[in-house]
């Protein structure tokens, strides 16, 4: 019984992330980092109301920075990118604990409207020269 050798498998192309999809990965990426922190710094600053253990910041922070990472790999779906904005609120109400929250919701915040508006540009314009490329023949 001897095997054929199969033949190496071909490698399936990879997608095209347009230019809106990759800033808004690489925001949630990086701010997942800060949710992260946020939560240590919930803990250690003992923020959260009377009656609950402060164990609950470090949980909530690694929570919510793993949403982040995993929403950061469905942005090229509409609901993708409303759920990043509802991350962005989610983290700004975070500054009724610690009120220095404020600065890096409003920092990742701008960042990812500016993501929202200008990657949607890039990607039209990227679509509008492939089509005219497409049309002239190139």
């Amino acid at each position: 019984m001897s095997r054929e050798p199969r033949a190496p498998r071909q490698p399936r192309p990879r997608r095209q992330r347009g230019a809106r999809e990759s800033l808004l990965s690489v925001i949630l990426g990086f701010e997942s980092i800060v949710a992260f922190l946020a939560g240590l710094a919930v803990y250690g600053l003992r923020a959260l109301p009377a009656g609950i253990e402060p164990w609950w910041g470090i949980v909530g922070g690694a929570v919510l920075a793993v949403v982040m990472i995993i929403l950061s790999g469905f942005t090229r779906y509409r609901w993708g990118v409303i759920a990043g904005f509802a991350l962005q609120v989610l983290i700004a109400l975070g500054a009724f604990l610690v009120p220095a929250l404020l600065i890096a919701a409003a920092v990742f915040g701008a960042l990812y409207v500016y993501g929202t508006i200008k990657g949607g540009a890039l990607d039209e314009r990227n679509a509008t020269l492939a089509a005219e490329a497409e049309k002239n023949g190139d």
